[in-house]
């Protein structure tokens, strides 16, 4: 016999996120960390051995926790590299897990774009399905820029094209 506490297939869990208007009002993130602080990496220019002239940190937000109800976020410290012989900087290759500047993983990115081009699913509702479902919130005209881009801002990590 089940326990009646635990929910199960069938069982109705209510969200505890019902009623919120205001994203600073949603749940905190689960923050996980990563690091991609190398003390030496060659460099992408030249192939010198360019040492870390600094740390930096990059936050980036995932798929989220269905277990806890709750969002995820990757705290990234990464290093910041300098070529003393071609006399730049460069930081350590995040693209394997975000396009360059964005926000969200390529994770969210994919889902996202897969439910308005795929399933058909209009911007707002896509926007509603990706907190609901996989506890990221992404405002709906981010997904609209991305929808609309179809992968043409630049070269991203291989395999993570937009249709």
């Amino acid at each position: 016999m089940e326990d009646p506490g635990m929910p199960g297939p069938g069982i109705y869990r209510p969200d505890p996120s019902e009623g919120i208007t205001r994203p600073q009002d949603l749940p905190q993130p689960q923050i996980l960390y990563s690091c991609r602080d190398a003390i030496q990496h060659p460099c992408p220019r030249c192939g010198h051995q360019a040492y870390r002239d600094k740390r930096q940190q990059r936050t980036l937000h995932d798929l989220g926790d269905l277990d806890a109800w709750c969002p995820r976020d990757l705290l990234i410290t990464y290093a910041q590299h300098s070529c003393t012989q071609c006399r730049k900087y460069f930081n350590a290759d995040l693209s394997d897990l975000a396009p360059p500047g964005s926000h969200y993983t390529h994770r969210v990115i994919d889902l996202a774009v897969r439910l308005v081009v795929e399933d058909g699913l209009p911007y707002r509702p896509a926007s509603w399905h990706l907190w609901r479902d996989h506890r990221v919130f992404v405002p709906f005209a981010t997904i609209q820029n991305w929808v609309e881009a179809g992968g043409e801002k630049g070269p991203g990590a291989p395999g993570h094209r937009l249709p």
